[in-house]
């Protein structure tokens, strides 16, 4: 697998990889992260951020073996099947996004292994969102990423390789864990994350903290993401949460208006709240 400097490398579906032995995904790991990022000069003039304290998380999602929906199960295995050849991948300005990192800038080690997923909306149109991501941005301030976008009509589009690094959470932690990857800014999420983000309704445009909601579409586009995701990378359901939560800066709400009723009821018809 490579990668080119400027650009995100397209990848195809028959060459992603299966990364069920934990061996086979740490090879993989190894060979598209980096060992660190920007060095401190001097560690005792640049000590290391405290770690946040750790805010709880309760899962909306419950565990739920019985009473699964065999209809939208197999609904979900057709648009699975579907999405094998209409899924599409963009690329996007390097700027935008970069590699995981196995150690921080003081030299100790920090894990790049994905374990968490963040849910985000894009608060604008799809296209703007790509329009974005495609655009160079030389401050790091501005750099953003995720590494899936799901419109209105249930496309998915594939912006960063998930073992990549998307920028999707700037100042952010979970359960009390960060990653410092510049010594110039606090942590974040982003070295451990997925990050996928949903396309707004046009209500939601203009702010406000709620809108009309996602569509019945990207929901089932969305659990067949994530259950590609969590057996992937052995994600577990509590380790799905909101861009809301994890944002250490009291300032992000997304995703508005999120039903955890509906992903709960696919998630568990694909067996993964079991």
């Amino acid at each position: 697998m490579s990668f080119s400097s400027a650009i995100l490398i397209r990848w195809t579906q028959a060459a992603r990889p299966q990364l069920e032995p934990e061996s086979t995904l740490l090879a993989l790991l190894n060979e598209v992260s980096s060992d660190s990022p920007k060095l401190v000069d001097d560690p005792l003039k640049s000590p290391r951020p405290a770690v946040p304290r750790a805010e709880s998380w309760q899962s909306p999602l419950a565990k739920q073996c019985k009473d699964l929906d065999q209809r939208v199960r197999r609904r979900l295995e057709a648009i699975r099947k579907r999405l094998e050849q209409d899924r599409e991948e963009i690329s996007i300005d390097a700027s935008n996004y970069g590699k995981r990192y196995r150690l921080d800038p003081w030299k100790q080690p920090i894990d790049p292994k994905p374990r968490l997923v963040v849910l985000h909306e894009t608060s604008n149109t799809l296209s703007s969102a790509i329009n974005t991501f495609k655009t160079y941005h030389p401050n790091d301030n501005d750099q953003v990423s995720y590494h899936t976008l799901i419109g209105r009509s249930g496309e998915v589009v594939d912006v960063v390789d998930p073992f990549m690094r998307a920028y999707g959470a700037g100042y952010s932690a979970f359960l009390g864990e960060w990653a410092v990857t510049n010594p110039e800014f606090m942590g974040s999420v982003n070295n451990f994350a997925l990050h996928l983000s949903l396309e707004t309704p046009a209500d939601g445009y203009i702010g406000g903290r709620t809108h009309s909601g996602y569509t019945s579409e990207q929901y089932d586009a969305l659990a067949v993401v994530l259950d590609e995701w969590m057996s992937q990378f052995g994600i577990p359901p509590e380790a799905i949460t909101t861009h809301e939560h994890v944002d250490l800066g009291g300032e992000r709400g997304d995703p508005r208006s999120f039903d955890w009723g509906e992903l709960q009821v696919r998630l568990a018809a694909l067996k993964r709240l079991c």
